[in-house]
């Protein structure tokens, strides 16, 4: 045989073996920092407005990352062979013909007034003033048929969460209402104190939007008991005064919201007919109280951060496929209540038994380098074993993470675990994760924008994430759910 061709055939085979064994490995070159801030300085910047959810500012958004998506290398795998999955939101809001009366004083809705959350009522009733009575001593009152007023208090609240102003109204109704409702009261006021007072106006936009659903959640009024605030100031209205009428009148429309999707196929004949599922959501809080002297809520961390960590990934498969298909989806309206992944879950683009593994991040671009979250990773949030391991062994490779375990804990204050848009795909039984660089004093902020972003905590969260997609998409066998798995809330 001739040494040249026996040179030539070996050559062939080397080059061939060296490779195939790249192959194998996932192409983090093709994942650029200059990318991933480019990308960031577009979609979190002032021209999309905050990117609410149902507003024409989050269509708008929409279309810029599909044509972003589409330059990526993805194809689209939405609707009709589109970039697009539409879903209509239920908002329900308290409409202005409402009205209260506390004896002869007739209070303004928004001014004078709040009204928690959308509810139907009407009652011409007596109003028992309690003071600074705590939940468990509410017995001692009659208040069956009557409305409970009663002066806020931050007494056995924990105020070690973010934003715990803004969500202080939530802490108290949820310490009171259960008790509230269980003795037969009619409507609950509560007094502000100065905690609330500051929360007023914080809150007060978000009172003013209503609340929102999905088909299947939320879609009507709930049957609540009404919960309503009003300022110390005007204590003297219902110390004074028996004699209450409220009429709370709701309206409840739909407007469209949309996931953006879009898929880089597999090579492997039949391993390509499975996805691994990268998952993100684009909306914000659009325009809202000024902070700073900024009322546009920008959203870089949240969650502008993994929307352009996962058009960086597409731009690596789109040089090195691997081997199952990987389905790119950027939620809408998660700020509503994780509303369009809910409507994925329940309406998925590809069949629900062919997604591999969902991969979520959100807020993935802040706080230390060297540490971050899995939420997911450890029980009772676990439904995976292998994907978890697949994870670790990511991270073990080359990011090194230090895992912050306590945000995953049930009995974390914060419950962080449920807030994003994993959730409902392991509710339906699919392996999923949650990747997270956790909160920040800037979160839901107007100053959580690009500037702020610590680019190199980005870089390494992307290359996480994508480490461990690459995994799921090579191994021969997919992640495990682990029987019987269920959540404690």
């Amino acid at each position: 045989m001739n040494k040249n061709y026996l040179f030539s055939l070996l050559s062939f085979l080397v080059f061939g073996w060296g490779n195939a064994q790249n192959y194998k490995k996932p192409l983090v070159s093709a994942i650029k920092e200059t990318d991933l801030r480019k990308d960031m300085y577009e979609l979190a910047a002032d021209q999309f407005w905050g990117r609410e959810a149902g507003t024409l500012d989050e269509l708008k958004v929409s279309v810029w990352l599909a044509d972003k998506a589409k330059e990526a290398g993805m194809k689209p795998a939405g609707d009709h062979g589109t970039f697009f999955q539409f879903f209509e939101i239920y908002r329900h809001q308290v409409t202005p013909q409402s009205s209260l009366k506390i004896g002869d004083q007739n209070l303004k809705l928004w001014k004078d007034f709040l009204v928690a959350e959308p509810v139907n009522a009407s009652m011409d009733t007596e109003v028992i003033y309690a003071g600074n009575t705590e939940p468990e001593e509410l017995a001692k009152l009659n208040i069956k048929g009557k409305v409970l007023a009663i002066n806020a208090s931050d007494k056995n609240i924990d105020k070690e969460m973010t934003l715990f102003v803004r969500r202080y109204p939530g802490f108290v109704r949820t310490k009171y209402y259960n008790k509230a409702y269980e003795l037969g009261a009619k409507a609950i006021i509560f007094i502000t104190d100065d905690i609330s007072e500051n929360s007023w106006p914080e809150v007060l936009p978000q009172m003013t939007r209503g609340s929102y659903g999905v088909e299947g959640l939320r879609e009507k009024i709930s049957n609540n008991i009404p919960v309503l605030w009003i300022k110390r100031e005007n204590t003297d209205w219902v110390k004074n005064n028996s004699k209450i009428s409220l009429n709370l009148i709701t309206e409840t429309y739909k407007y469209p919201s949309v996931n953006i999707i879009g898929k880089i196929e597999g090579t492997d004949p039949v391993l390509k007919n499975e996805y691994v599922l990268l998952s993100g959501h684009q909306d914000h809080d659009g325009i809202r109280h000024p902070v700073k002297n900024d009322t546009i809520y920008n959203g870089a961390d949240d969650n502008a951060s993994t929307c352009v960590a996962m058009l960086a990934i597409a731009r690596a498969y789109k040089k090195q496929p691997g081997k199952r298909s990987i389905l790119f989806v950027f939620h809408g309206s998660e700020e509503r209540g994780l509303l369009g992944s809910r409507w994925h879950a329940s309406h998925p683009v590809v069949p629900k038994e062919k997604i591999a593994a969902v991969l979520n991040g959100d807020m993935i671009g802040r706080n230390d380098n060297n540490e971050a979250a899995l939420l997911g990773g450890n029980a009772p949030h676990k439904n995976s074993d292998d994907l978890v391991k697949m994870a670790e062994e990511a991270n073990n490779e080359s990011t090194k993470f230090k895992y912050l375990k306590d945000w995953d804990s049930p009995n974390h204050a914060e419950y962080f675990y449920f807030r994003s848009d994993h959730l409902p795909y392991a509710k339906i039984g699919i392996p999923a994760i949650f990747f997270t660089s956790v909160l920040h004093d800037q979160y839901h902020t107007p100053q959580d924008e690009s500037e702020n972003i610590n680019y190199k905590k980005l870089y390494k969260m992307t290359e996480w994430m994508y480490r461990t997609s690459w995994k799921v998409a090579n191994e021969t066998e997919r992640p495990k759910v682990i029987p019987n798995f269920s959540l404690e809330r």
